[in-house]
């Protein structure tokens, strides 16, 4: 029902009037929202210009650390810009640890600090892309089955040693499970050897949105190539940095590491 409701509400005939725009989703910490207005208004968020297709429709995203309180500008036809003040629920995030890995698991050697950087470099310049096509109005859908062995915001501990949050979605089976594209959109990296990830790829889904699937055995799709929601785009794997099988789903509004199981509804158990 979640994704008939957003079908409905992103293609809905839009009226031409100066009113606020209608706003939907998850408004918590992690969660995208969706909204609706006149094509002709201007939206910002977040010191950001938000892209609004020609029917109106516009998306953006709360990271794990966003603050509880945020503005949205719209501007109608008349340049006079107004604001409507959301509140985005905070949430509290799990710990976990993993203890005797490898040395190397936890901290980098030295001589992969320029690969590092020049891959980081390579993933920064996907998320800025803002693609004028809502791809994303395919909906979402869990992109490989398995056992869910790893959440959105834990902050994970390694040997003693805390790390950055985790911003994804875990999920384990058993190596070469067929991993599909969560949503229509356009391949924009396909990689099979990043330092951290592995086989990687990632999908531009307009308006800032893209997605990231990592740790892939094989690739089945290429740069350029657009796919639909459902459509084989690799095999769950172990490779970069990967203590067992599992993929690693991430969602991204540009900046914004959102989290993907606020678009799912309830996962089913395994």
């Amino acid at each position: 029902m979640r994704h008939l409701a957003l079908f409905l509400f992103l293609f809905s005939p839009v009226s031409v009037w100066a009113g606020p725009p209608t706003l939907f989703g998850d408004f918590t910490q992690g969660g995208l929202v969706f909204g609706r207005t006149a094509p002709n208004i201007k939206i910002e968020f977040d010191g950001r210009k938000v892209r609004v297709d020609e029917d109106g429709g516009f998306i953006f995203g709360f990271g794990r650390d966003f603050p509880t309180k945020a503005n949205l500008f719209w501007t109608p036809a008349n340049g006079q810009k107004r604001v409507v003040i959301l509140h985005i629920r905070a949430r509290t995030y799990k710990t976990q640890r993993i203890d005797g890995l490898p040395p190397k698991m936890v901290t980098p050697p030295s001589f992969s600090t320029e690969r590092i950087r020049r891959e980081n470099q390579k993933i920064a310049k996907i998320r800025l892309l803002d693609s004028p096509v809502p791809w994303y109005a395919s909906g979402f859908i869990l992109p490989v089955e398995g056992f869910i062995s790893g959440i959105y915001g834990s902050q994970r501990i390694l040997n003693g040693k805390p790390r950055r949050p985790h911003y994804g979605l875990d999920i384990a089976n058993k190596p070469g499970t067929p991993v599909v594209a969560s949503t229509d959109g356009r391949v924009a990296l396909a990689d099979g050897d990043l330092y951290y990830t592995g086989g990687t790829i990632m999908l531009d889904h307009g308006h800032g949105l893209t997605s990231v699937y990592s740790h892939l055995e094989t690739l089945s799709v290429s740069v350029g190539q657009f796919v639909r929601q459902g459509e084989q785009i690799g095999s769950l794997g172990s490779t970069g940095r990967a203590t067992g099988p599992h993929l690693d789903w991430r969602l991204n509004w540009f900046n914004q590491r959102l989290d993907p199981s606020l678009l799912l509804g309830p996962i089913p158990k395994q």
